[in-house]
Formats: structure tokens, sequence, C-alpha cells
């Protein structure tokens, strides 16, 4: 039987980030909170791929070449933007080097043949899921947060990262960190 993992790749925000994010955590009742350790910013869900695709994806993902950059936190939001939210975030700063960034990653995606997720892209670090939370409860708290402005950070990699899903949520690992040009 052929080995699988969940991947995506994604962008860890330092500790001054993760520390801010965090201060965002709670007064929603029945959301299901991000560990901090667990916060990212996802640039591509793949999905479950073997180690043969896990391969060509690392190589892939070598060829990227992006310029560091500087990206913040600021704003939050939820998904869906209308009906009941399922999600709620905290947004990023766009940086054009940011939307290099997930193109690259994409171009080398399709160049492995492995099939992934198509969603436009709206950066953001999830929060929370709030499936079970009262939409009341999350507009609540959208406002309390509207204004959220986090540090600004340094871009200097990017990483290849698992999904191990498990009863308490899901945790992830870093499989491989790639330097930016």
């Amino acid at each position: 039987m052929t080995r699988t993992e969940r991947l995506f790749v994604a962008i860890q925000p330092t500790e001054p980030v993760r520390t801010a994010l965090t201060g965002l955590i709670g007064d929603i009742a029945r959301a299901r909170w991000t560990p901090p350790p667990q916060l990212h910013l996802t640039l591509r869900f793949i999905g479950e791929v073997s180690n043969e695709a896990r391969q060509r994806i690392e190589e892939a993902l070598d060829h990227v070449r992006v310029q560091p950059f500087f990206l913040g936190a600021e704003g939050t939001g939820r998904f869906p933007p209308r009906g009941h939210p399922s999600v709620v975030w905290a947004g990023v700063t766009g940086h054009p080097h940011l939307h290099q960034l997930r193109q690259q990653v994409d171009d080398g995606l399709l160049a492995t043949g492995v099939p992934f997720e198509l969603r436009p892209f709206v950066p953001h670090f999830t929060l929370a899921r709030t499936g079970e939370a009262s939409a009341g409860a999350v507009e609540h708290w959208l406002k309390q947060h509207r204004d959220f402005i986090g540090p600004a950070w340094r871009v200097n990699a990017f990483h290849l990262m698992a999904s191990d899903l498990t009863p308490e949520g899901a945790g992830h690992r870093v499989l491989k960190t790639i330097a930016l040009a």
C-alpha cells in the first residue's frame, strides 16, 4: 500500500506576529480556535499525495525564485462572506512578491502533474472554525477586532507542510523549508 500525506505550502509568521494573532483568540463560544503554534498563511493546499509525488513537489519548489519581502497582519474577516460564518481570520497586507510567490508555487505544482485544489487566493491566517458558534457572536467579535493591526515581518522562506488529522483537529509539520532567493 502506498503511503500518502496531506500537504500544503505555507508561510509561517514570526513570534511577534503569532503573539499578536493569539491576542485575538476568545469571545466566540463554541468556536474551535487554532492553536498558536499552528497559525500559518496557506499559499496552496495540495491534498493527499504519495511519497513519489511529494518528491516531485519538493524538487519543483526548489526552483521558486522570489526576493524576500515584508508582510503585515491587518484586519479581520470571515468565510463565507454571507450566510452562517464557518471561519474567522486575520488578514494580511499584500505585497506584489506574495502574489509572485503564490504564482511560482502554482506553476511548479502544475509542472509536477499533481492535482491540487483551485481556489482564489485570499491571504489570511485562519483563527477559528465557527460552524458551531452563533452568527451573532461571530459578528460581535468581528466588530471588536475590525481595526486589528499586527506587526510587519520579513518573509525569508516558505514551507512544504503536512497536515495530520486527529480527533482534536489538524496538526502541522514542516517537511521542507525553502529559502527565498
